[in-house]
């Protein structure tokens, strides 16, 4: 248990030290991830007016449709930045600030980033 919870304490911190930095404002939203043991969700927010303006996930019917069954956990989450990047697109938004979450940028978070960038995103 003391394992889980100095992890936890580990994550926190690292959010809260990348988040630091990462200010989102009307020329430039905010991109967050999040990523669980089985799924990963990306957002596209509006600090200003706190609200949401694009968001996609292995959770999302139209991403889940694109997800065959064996397919592994980074290739959906290169599914979820290219559909992210196709309706930030859609609502105009073109610059972003990545906020990482205080997770690392490898492995899964990478490839939601690059595919991102790669449908048009620009961060």
């Amino acid at each position: 248990m003391e394992k889980i919870r100095l992890k936890h304490v580990r994550y926190e911190r690292r959010n809260k030290r990348s988040r630091k930095g990462i200010v989102g404002s009307p020329e430039r939203l905010r991109l967050t991830v999040f990523r669980s043991d089985a799924h990963i969700y990306a957002q596209i927010i509006d600090d200003v007016t706190a609200t949401t303006i694009a968001s996609a996930s292995t959770m999302d019917p139209e991403v889940r449709g694109k997800i065959k069954a064996g397919i592994s956990k980074v290739d959906a989450s290169k599914i979820v930045g290219s559909t992210l990047g196709q309706r930030a697109i859609a609502a105009n938004v073109k610059k972003v600030a990545f906020d990482r979450n205080g997770f690392l940028y490898h492995g899964r978070v990478k490839a939601l980033a690059e595919a991102a960038r790669e449908s048009g995103l620009d961060f």
